[in-house]
């Protein structure tokens, strides 16, 4: 079909993108933050989530100041970890000479030792922000908006809801409930495309198909792909969104995460395409009839 290879060469601007994002200035500041933190022991994140459960990233109180030049708040807890503490002591070990002579002699040695101490999450400091690949919130407006969305709706395989949502999601798909929940307020380009976006996991990542089992990175690409594929091709930009998401996703610069769901994100955007043209296309000439008999019955008074 005519859709599909449209959707092929949006899906290699898409994997051109993504990569050029991972290549830039702002991709590199980010990696060298990130790598300042600590990779904590099974035995730390475990103590870090038992005292709170909801920490991101966490570091003491000195490499906060120093290295991110962020300080503690002031009445804020600390967290209790074991660090460890490696110390040297001097040894006597028996070698033998050339003669067969035994002797003592003193070395060096490490030797593993351990002590608690106090680290803190981010959200317990504040100061100067840390450098993110946060991606941009969408703010344009969208061409037939009222009847795009409703067409987007009707093409969703469950129902949709527009609600308030707690936390910094803007959108979600139930698969308990089957819904897909939206949240309100935001830009016509945002709305579509998280909107999309939750369609797509509903199609893919019902929790009666084999999707429903797949890595949550995976889940997160394709169904923020399929957004792109779909939002591209009926001219809404959401590159902006869309780079750093898939990238803070898929975290490797070869794209294995998307090369290996290429066809599924293919195939999803291709059937979706047609579907929502169609139903666009009828709402529209639906209102148009309107408009027309509204003016025919202005001209009859």
């Amino acid at each position: 079909m005519a859709a599909a290879a449209t959707v092929d060469e949006i899906l290699r601007s898409l994997e051109d993108g993504i990569r050029d994002f991972m290549e830039s200035d702002r991709y590199r500041t980010y990696l060298r933050a990130v790598g300042r933190f600590r990779n904590y022991s099974v035995n730390n994140i475990l103590l870090i989530s038992m005292q709170k459960p909801d920490a991101t990233l966490v570091a003491g109180y000195s490499t906060w100041k120093n290295s991110f030049r962020r300080h503690v708040k002031k009445g804020e807890k600390g967290i209790r970890i074991i660090a460890p503490v490696p110390v040297q002591v001097e040894k006597e070990r028996d070698v033998t000479d050339g003669y067969g002579n035994v002797k003592k002699e003193k070395i060096t040695v490490t030797v593993p030792r351990f002590r608690a101490v106090t680290v803190f999450d981010i959200s317990q400091t504040e100061g100067e922000p840390l450098p993110d690949i946060q991606p941009a919130e969408l703010s344009a407006s969208v061409k037939d908006y009222g009847a795009f969305l409703k067409a987007l709706e009707r093409s969703s395989r469950v129902p949709v809801r527009y609600t308030e949502i707690e936390g910094n999601a803007r959108g979600y798909y139930d698969a308990q409930k089957e819904e897909i929940c939206v949240r309100k307020g935001m830009s016509q380009a945002q709305t579509v495309k998280t909107l999309v976006h939750e369609m797509a996991h509903a199609f893919l990542h019902d929790r009666h198909s084999g999707g429903a089992m797949l890595p949550q990175k995976t889940k997160e690409v394709e169904a923020e792909s399929v957004a792109y594929a779909v939002c591209t091709y009926f001219g809404v930009d959401t590159s902006e969104y869309t780079f750093p998401y898939v990238t803070a996703w898929a975290g490797e610069t070869d794209l294995k995460t998307l090369h290996g769901s290429l066809d599924t994100i293919r195939d999803t955007a291709s059937m979706l395409i047609p579907r929502i043209e169609e139903r666009c296309a009828g709402i529209l000439r639906a209102e148009e009839r309107k408009a027309e008999e509204k003016e025919q019955r202005r001209e009859a008074r």
